[in-house]
């Protein structure tokens, strides 16, 4: 009886021992949201003209990461596996720019000893391409000025995306009748602006005859409540003249400018010089004709 005792005895305290590790263990091990210092921080969609890249920190020491993304329409891809870096390129995965999309970033330990437990991870804002991406600055492709009316053609900024020809698709294509461009003009030397706005690429403005104009385009979604407009594009004048005066900096101008006065002074002195000579030699030629007094 009492050896049968002192069995269960032993074999409680062992089984104790081992519980009490076990729990020990799992306290240790990383888990779903009980290792802050694992979890991905401060994630970001950045995204410009359908081109999405995914960022966060910190920087990863003895793990990695690896991107999940979960759309409305799509069903959860992994995508970026196991990397090192805390920026991600998802633009192939939002093909359906019209989707809501949530990223998962796990955080997987290394030289793991199974792949059973879901490794910690931290969840994305969600975020709609369609919505939500910046249109990128327009480019001012063609414009002049011509019988009192001002043309000017804006090239439509591309995407990543292609069609099935290999080529790539422009923000139009996908925006469609949703994009417009505004058009800021005003006479050069002016302060007054004016708008106009078009859902082509090409604007065709009335101005006044004999006045050099200045402008610039931006890009707008009128469907969208943030993130409406483009940045604006670069200022371009009708006058080409301007435009030469403008791209070049001060130290230019002042150097052209210095350049040209100095020239005009010396064409000034060489014109003094030379008719100084010319009329001394009137002058000898004078004398040598006048009669000597006897």
């Amino acid at each position: 009886m009492a050896i049968t005792t002192r069995y269960f005895l032993a074999a409680a305290v062992t089984c104790s021992r081992a519980l009490l590790l076990c729990a020990l263990f799992s306290l240790v091990r990383p888990s779903s949201g009980n290792s802050k210092v694992l979890t991905a921080t401060n994630i970001t969609w950045s995204s410009i003209n359908f081109k999405t890249l995914l960022r966060w920190e910190p920087e990863p020491t003895d793990y990695s990461y690896t991107v999940e993304i979960d759309g409305e329409g799509l069903d959860r891809k992994k995508t970026c596996v196991d990397i090192t870096k805390t920026e991600c390129d998802v633009t192939k995965v939002l093909k359906n720019v019209k989707d809501t999309y949530t990223a998962r970033i796990y955080s997987v330990m290394r030289h793991r000893e199974d792949d059973y437990d879901t490794p910690p991870y931290e969840l994305s804002p969600k975020f709609t391409p369609y919505s939500q991406t910046e249109i990128g600055i327009p480019t001012v492709e063609y414009f002049e000025q011509n019988n009192g009316i001002l043309r000017v053609v804006v090239k439509d900024p591309l995407t990543p995306y292609r069609f099935n020809n290999g080529s790539f698709q422009s923000i139009r294509d996908i925006f469609v009748d949703d994009l417009e461009y505004t058009l800021n003009y005003w006479k050069d030397q002016s302060t007054g602006k004016k708008t106009a706005t078009t859902k082509s690429n090409q604007f065709e403005i009335k101005i006044d005859r004999g006045e050099n104009y200045c402008f610039y385009v931006q890009a707008v979604i009128p469907s969208r409540s943030l993130n409406r407009t483009s940045q604006e594009s670069m200022v371009s004048c009708t006058s080409k003249k301007r435009d030469e005066l403008d791209a070049l900096g001060l130290d230019a101008i002042l150097i052209i400018a210095g350049s040209t006065v100095g020239i005009l002074i010396l064409i000034i002195i060489l014109s003094v010089i030379i008719y100084k000579c010319t009329k001394s030699k009137h002058a000898i030629k004078e004398k040598e004709h006048v009669p000597l007094n006897i």
